[in-house]
C-alpha cells in the first residue's frame, strides 16, 4: 500500500473508531432525555434518569454534527485530491477556498446566536458541502442515488447541520413543533448513517483500494 491507499482508509477509519460510537451514545442520551420528560409529564418527580441527560445530549449531539460534517470533508477532500484534482489553476483555487468557505461557516454556526444567523450560516455550510460534493473525482452513483454512499453521507451532514441550528428553538417553543422536527429530522439521518454503514462496506468491496502497478 503507498500513501493513496493509506489516505483511502482516513475516513472509514474515523468513522468507525470514532463518529459511529458517537452515533450510539447521542441516540441513548436522546432516549434517556426523552423518557425522563415523559415521566415528569406522568407526575414521577423521582425519575431515576439523570437530569443531566439533556444537557450531555445536546453537548455530545454539537459534536457529533462536527464529526459527521467533517469526515464528510475529508472523504471528498480525498476523492478530489486523487480522482478529479483538475489541471486549471482558477479550478484549484475555488475548490480550496470552497473548503474554507465550508469550514468557516460551520463555525460561525457553532457561534452564532440569533436564529437569523445560524439560519445564515446552516445554509452557507451546507450549500458549500453540495458544491464540493459536485467536484469531479467524487464517486456518487447518480444513477442509483437511493443506494449511494454519496448521498446518504451528504443528505445526513446536512439534517445535521439544520438540527445544530434549530437546537435554542427547541428549548423556546412551547408548542413542541421545533422538538417534533429536530425528532425527525435526526431519525431520517439515522437512518441514512445506516445506509451509510452498509453502502460504504460494498463500495469498499467494488471499488478496492489503490494497488500501485508492480515495478
Amino acid at each position: 500500500m503507498d500513501a493513496k491507499a493509506w489516505a483511502g482508509l482516513i475516513h472509514p477509519a474515523i468513522a468507525v473508531i470514532f463518529v459511529f460510537p458517537l452515533i450510539g451514545v447521542v441516540l441513548n442520551y436522546a432516549w434517556q432525555t426523552r423518557q425522563r420528560r415523559l415521566e415528569i409529564a406522568a407526575g414521577n418527580k423521582k425519575s431515576q434518569i439523570p437530569p443531566t441527560a439533556g444537557r450531555e445530549h445536546v453537548n455530545l449531539g454539537r459534536w457529533l454534527t462536527g464529526s459527521v460534517v467533517g469526515i464528510s470533508l475529508i472523504a471528498l477532500a480525498y476523492s478530489i485530491s486523487f480522482k478529479g484534482w483538475p489541471e486549471s489553476r482558477n479550478q484549484q483555487t475555488f475548490i480550496v477556498l470552497m473548503f474554507v468557505f465550508t469550514i468557516a461557516s460551520l463555525v460561525f454556526l457553532y457561534r452564532a446566536r440569533t436564529a437569523s444567523w445560524r439560519g445564515t450560516f446552516a445554509t452557507l455550510s451546507s450549500m458549500g458541502m453540495i458544491v464540493i460534493g459536485c467536484q469531479d473525482g467524487v464517486f456518487r452513483r447518480g444513477s442509483q442515488w437511493y443506494l449511494s454512499h454519496y448521498y446518504f453521507g451528504i443528505t445526513a451532514s446536512v439534517l445535521m447541520i439544520v438540527s445544530l441550528a434549530i437546537v435554542p428553538e427547541i428549548y423556546q417553543d412551547r408548542s413542541l413543533g421545533w422538538r417534533r422536527a429536530h425528532i425527525f429530522l435526526n431519525t431520517v439521518a439515522l437512518l441514512c448513517f445506516v445506509g451509510q454503514g452498509f453502502t460504504g462496506a460494498r463500495d469498499i468491496f467494488e471499488i478496492g483500494l489503490y494497488t500501485p502497478p508492480p515495478t
